[in-house]
Formats: C-alpha cells, sequence, structure tokens
C-alpha cells in the first residue's frame, strides 16, 4: 500500500532526543511519528499515512469507548553489529494480530500491510531505535472501532495505528527472579472467551489480580483455570515453562485460554532443536508445589516481548508459599534468555527467517 508521508515539523531536535532516550522508562517515552490506516465496510484499508505522533479526535460515542473492540502488538527493532536496523519475527505478530481481529469482529490487516506499517515507522524514527547495551525500540501496533455509534453489533469504521518507544534493558541492574501469587479469586479467561486474543479487555480484567499480587509483596500474578481453578495458565502477561531435573520441560497448552506468544513459541522451537523433551500439558498449581518441595522440579521461567525471560523464584498463595531451586536463576534459564536476546540483537545466528532485516531506503 502506498503511504502518504507527512513528517512532524515540531520533532525533537538531535540534543532534546538524546535527552529523552538516556533512561527511558518503559513506555513513557514516544517517537516522533506514529502510522496510522483507516478501514470502513465501504472502501476497505485506506488513507495509509506516516504523519506526527498526536491525540487522537474521538467522538464521546465512538464504538471502542463503550463496546471495547480493540486489540494491540507488541514487538522490537534493534540495531545490527555493522548497521541497520532489524525487528524480530514480525510476520508471527502480524499472523497473531490477525487472529485477534477475527476473534474481536474486526476486519483482518493482511500481513504485509502489518510488516509494512512497523517498516514505515522504523525509516522515518530510525535515529530513535537505541544503540547502547539491552536497548530496542519497541513497536505497538494497535486498532481500534471508530464508528459513532451506540449499538452492540461489530463496527463498521476502525483505525490501525503504530507508534513506538525507545527502551532500556526491562530490569535494571540485571534481571532478578520474580515472585508470583496466585490469584485464588480471579481468573483471566475462560473456554470460548478471549483468552487467546491479544485485547485490551483481558488485561483490564487481570489489574485487579495484579494489584492484590503486588500487595502480597509479589512481581506478579499467575491466573489458574476458570473451570476447576486448579491448572496453571499463564502470569498477567507471560507465559510459564517448567524445567525439571531429568532436563525435561512442561508449558502449559494454549487450548483457548492462553496467548500464544511469540516469545513463547520461540522457545519451544529452541530447546526442541536442543534435543530438549518439552510437553505441552496440562500441569496443576498441586503438581508444581510438590515438585517444588520435593527437589524434582529445577527452575521456572516466564517469558514475553518486554522482559524476555524472567526466573520465577518464589510461589506465594492462601494455601503457603514455596521457593523454585533456591529462589536462583537456573542454567536453563540462563542459557535460553542468552540464546534467545543473543539472536534478537544479531549477535548470533538464529533460525532461518527469525530476523528480519529492514530496508531503510525505502
Amino acid at each position: 500500500m502506498q503511504f502518504d508521508h507527512l513528517p512532524n515539523q515540531a520533532a525533537l531536535s538531535d540534543a532534546e532526543r538524546a535527552a529523552a532516550m538516556a533512561n527511558p522508562a518503559f513506555g513513557r517515552v514516544f517517537t516522533d511519528h506514529m502510522v496510522t490506516i483507516r478501514w470502513n465496510e465501504n472502501k476497505g484499508w485506506h488513507d495509509a499515512q506516516v504523519r506526527a505522533r498526536e491525540p487522537f479526535t474521538l467522538d464521546p460515542a465512538s464504538a471502542v469507548l463503550h463496546y471495547a473492540q480493540e486489540i494491540f502488538e507488541g514487538l522490537k527493532a534493534y540495531h545490527a553489529p555493522g548497521g541497520g536496523i532489524t525487528m524480530f519475527r514480525p510476520e508471527e505478530n502480524a499472523r497473531r494480530f490477525k487472529e485477534s481481529a477475527k476473534r474481536m469482529a474486526m476486519p483482518e490487516l493482511p500481513e504485509e500491510l502489518f510488516v509494512q506499517a512497523c517498516e514505515e515507522i522504523i525509516r522515518i524514527d530510525r535515529n530513535w531505535v537505541p544503540t547502547g547495551e539491552g536497548g530496542s525500540l519497541y513497536l505497538r501496533p494497535f486498532m481500534f472501532a471508530n464508528e459513532t455509534f451506540l449499538g452492540v453489533k461489530p463496527a463498521s469504521d476502525f483505525i490501525f495505528c503504530v507508534i513506538a518507544c525507545p527502551v532500556g534493558a526491562y530490569f535494571k541492574g540485571g534481571a532478578k527472579p520474580v515472585s508470583i501469587w496466585v490469584s485464588d479469586d480471579y481468573s483471566r479467561a475462560g473456554p470460548g472467551g478471549t483468552g487467546a486474543a491479544k485485547c485490551g479487555g483481558n488485561y483490564a480484567a487481570s489489574l485487579v489480580a495484579q494489584a492484590e499480587a503486588i500487595k502480597q509483596g509479589c512481581d506478579q500474578v499467575v491466573f489458574l483455570d476458570a473451570a476447576e481453578h486448579k491448572w496453571v495458565e499463564e502470569l498477567g502477561g507471560m507465559n510459564l515453562f517448567f524445567v525439571f531435573d531429568d532436563g525435561s520441560m512442561v508449558t502449559p497448552p494454549l487450548g483457548g485460554t492462553i496467548l500464544p506468544g511469540i516469545t513463547r513459541k520461540s522457545v519451544i522451537q529452541l530447546v526442541q532443536e536442543q534435543g530438549v523433551d518439552i510437553q505441552e500439558r496440562p500441569y496443576s498449581i498441586d503438581e508444581w508445589r510438590a515438585d517444588a518441595q520435593s527437589g524434582k522440579l529445577r527452575e521456572v521461567f516466564a517469558c514475553g516481548t518486554a522482559a524476555v525471560i524472567a526466573a520465577v523464584g518464589e510461589v506465594k498463595s492462601t494455601k503457603g508459599d514455596f521457593a523454585i531451586g533456591g529462589s536462583q536463576t537456573g542454567a536453563m534459564t540462563i542459557q535460553l534468555r542468552e540464546k534467545l536476546t543473543g539472536i534478537q540483537r544479531n549477535e548470533i545466528e538464529g533460525p532461518e527467517g527469525w530476523v528480519h532485516k529492514v530496508n531503510l531506503d525505502s
């Protein structure tokens, strides 16, 4: 698709940009531009623009404000050694974005257009991609219903947008094992629900449980299944992996209630290529507690775009607390984090197609 380019006339100077990027808090500092594409039932996808980042003007009756038709993605761009900028597996994010749209009765953005939109913002804001250790440009593609109408039906007008923010290392001072709280009262998703879609409503529903976790002195909350409240599913925004004393691994199966993480999929492929016996199967909170206490369970880690891989050191709940592996980061967790971040940052070679080079000359 042809994009109209309307550069930001008030873009930050080199000095102002450098100051803003000196120590950016995650999701607080944004680049000068954004990409937008509109859709309606008559024109389809149209009016593609690269333009100044600025507020949207929404009618009070915009459908997204009342019926929450909204989805989003998250991925990163990196400087490549020797020059150039790359993205990590953007085609996977594009596919998941389409699946989220389908579940939320929204128009499906073609995968190639999703990737093109991400490339457009990288090209115009290439100077915002951090060069320091651990830095990257976080991209946030999202889409929302913009029809002015009060009625429960799929909207007929939508806006797709990509914004970007420079980010440093997710964990300041190095990654440390996180503590998690087992939610007794709340579920993230149920069978037939929107658990597999990356929609804002899932995260809004998780916030009260996350607040409970923080009140209990924990970093994150872990959700159990909605039907039996027995089977481990995922954290508020990350997938889980369990590493055992015989070298095997387990991760909860998707099945419609768990978000199919891009990092999760990458970890599974990496360990399979290493010959690790990894199973996608149900794993209960009772098993988790018993295996940790017996020493059978050696490591647990969570993974996602923002943190990449983070060790889980302690689990707290109303039924008692327990630690995993002496609350230390295990060898497998360290190895996978180093390998995956090395691939993402173009420092080591990964599987074919994982690194997407951005054409900066288009």
